[in-house]
């Protein structure tokens, strides 16, 4: 469920940007170079989780890949 949901606000930020959809996310995807993000789009990434699962994933430093995405809100 939390995977599927960060899927789906990944893949919201990057319909915004007239990106494709991404299909599945792997634990090794770079936010930045696999998933084409910028620091606007994490910010917004990180506002989006925030409000879904009540976490601040980027307010121990930088999260660069999906895996640490899921690390943080597995704590």
């Amino acid at each position: 469920a939390m995977e599927k949901k960060v899927l789906e606000i990944i893949n919201d930020i990057r319909a915004a940007k007239s990106m494709n959809a991404v299909e599945t996310l792997n634990e090794t995807d770079n936010l930045r170079n696999d998933l084409g993000l910028t620091s606007f789009d994490l910010a917004e990434l990180t506002v989006r989780i925030e409000d879904e699962f009540d976490i601040d994933i980027f307010e121990d430093g930088l999260v660069n890949t999906i895996g640490e995405i899921y690390a943080k809100l597995q704590k």
